[in-house]
């Protein structure tokens, strides 16, 4: 699908603007919205380039950056942190060698931080697209990636 089909699924309002950025990211391999995509999206919605552009850098489910099949969000919250997030955030970037908002070259994996993932009754989490995980020590973390890898191998 293209761009504008992607836009016009909606009314060129402009309370629809996250809905299409979502869209947009949404049907792109590399999950990341791009120059275009805003350029048309404002044009569509006769707002300005840099309104589109501001909140599509002020919100962090978006990325004007490719990013890997697999995005990995680990909560960075206070109840996380109190839970050793940043041990599993270290070991996170160990396994897959590479550094929070990066991706790995393979283009599998990109690490993230999200501020909350509304989980903590069950910390500490992350999000791997949209599938949850809880109660992350290091052990569970490698069983994590690996499963996601075997499946990458598989496709």
């Amino acid at each position: 699908m293209s761009i504008q089909e992607i836009i016009k699924q909606f009314e060129p309002r402009q309370h629809n603007l996250l809905n299409i950025l979502h869209a947009l990211q949404d049907i792109h391999p590399q999950q990341y919205l791009t120059e275009d995509a805003l350029d048309e999206t404002a044009r569509y919605l006769k707002l300005t380039k840099s309104s589109v552009y501001g909140v599509a850098r002020y919100y962090t489910m978006f990325s004007l950056q490719p990013r890997g099949r697999y995005i990995i969000r680990v909560c960075a919250s206070a109840v996380c942190e109190l839970l050793k997030v940043n041990s599993l955030i270290a070991a996170l970037e160990d396994l897959l060698g590479i550094k929070t908002g990066e991706t790995t070259a393979d283009h599998l994996f990109s690490l993230e931080l999200s501020e909350c993932l509304g989980q903590c009754q069950e910390a500490p989490s992350m999000m791997v697209n949209d599938q949850v995980f809880n109660n992350l020590d290091n052990e569970r973390i490698r069983e994590i990636i690996g499963q996601f890898r075997q499946t990458a191998a598989g496709s």
